[in-house]
């Protein structure tokens, strides 16, 4: 598989739908020049003559219907209940025959000890990729930042601990892997996806989060009719407005 292939494994994943259908692009122009930079001036070539097998996971047995289907990619099913042994054999029959290895807005989620020595012992060395990255608080105008900013307030409760990674960028994510080629550190870099959005789509968005999803759970709704009505306010008369996600990514080589 060449880099588009690769790209369009990464388009296939279930966070990048989720991201999709809420008009977020996060593979734009600049992550994919990131990409290419981060392996080197000749990475597309090389590309092309290894991928030719992608092992796509997912612990909710129905996030892959949701994805592209394409001849190479082979999706897995790997619930939280999966012993160690069990998961490393869905990923790869043989240790160290992974090329790359990529997470989108999860590896918060992990329990990453146990996720980083499944990494390591699929990983090809030397020189096996892990990717991950995540992106922050959404960024519209002044008047758009500001209510958005109290019901970011309002909603802290409802996040988990966790949420406390992508706040802070990936930036103090344990993280055991060497620079990529080129590369003196391993992130985050940063990038900026920016894409335009009605009100109902950006109010969508926030509905999609985890921390209203815990509110209303609880009997709690962050987005009332007072909160809707200021937001209408800020947001004014236009239809659309562009709305800016800050993205940070992680890459490195596995260490041997």
């Amino acid at each position: 598989m060449g880099l588009d292939g690769f790209l369009d494994y990464l388009r296939s994943s279930s966070a990048y739908q989720t991201a999709k259908d809420l008009g977020v692009e996060l593979l734009r122009e600049e992550v994919v020049a990131e990409f290419k930079a981060a392996w080197g001036g000749e990475g597309t070539k090389v590309l092309s003559k290894i991928y030719k097998n992608v092992i796509a996971t997912d612990a909710s047995e129905q996030q892959p219907a949701h994805a592209h289907k394409l001849p190479n990619i082979h999706y897995r099913h790997t619930p939280t209940t999966m012993s160690p042994a069990d998961l490393a054999r869905a990923l790869s029959p043989e240790p160290h025959a992974v090329d790359v290895v990529t997470v989108a807005q999860a590896l918060h989620w992990f329990g990453l000890p146990a996720f980083y020595a499944q990494v390591n012992h699929v990983l090809r060395l030397p020189g096996g990729v892990f990717a991950a990255w995540c992106y922050t608080l959404p960024l519209v105008d002044p008047p758009v930042d500001s209510v958005f900013n109290q019901y970011y307030a309002t909603s802290g409760p409802y996040w988990d601990a966790a949420r406390r990674l992508v706040e802070e960028e990936y930036r103090t994510v344990a993280f055991p892997f060497g620079p990529v080629e080129e590369e003196d550190h391993t992130g985050p870099f940063e990038f900026t996806s920016k894409v335009e959005m009605g009100l109902d789509g950006f109010l969508d968005y926030l509905r999609s989060s985890s921390a209203y999803q815990t509110a209303k759970d609880q009997g709690v709704e962050l987005l009332g009719e007072e909160v809707v009505a200021e937001f209408e306010a800020a947001w004014g008369g236009e239809g659309t407005k562009v709305v800016r996600f800050p993205v940070f990514l992680r890459i490195g080589r596995v260490v041997e």
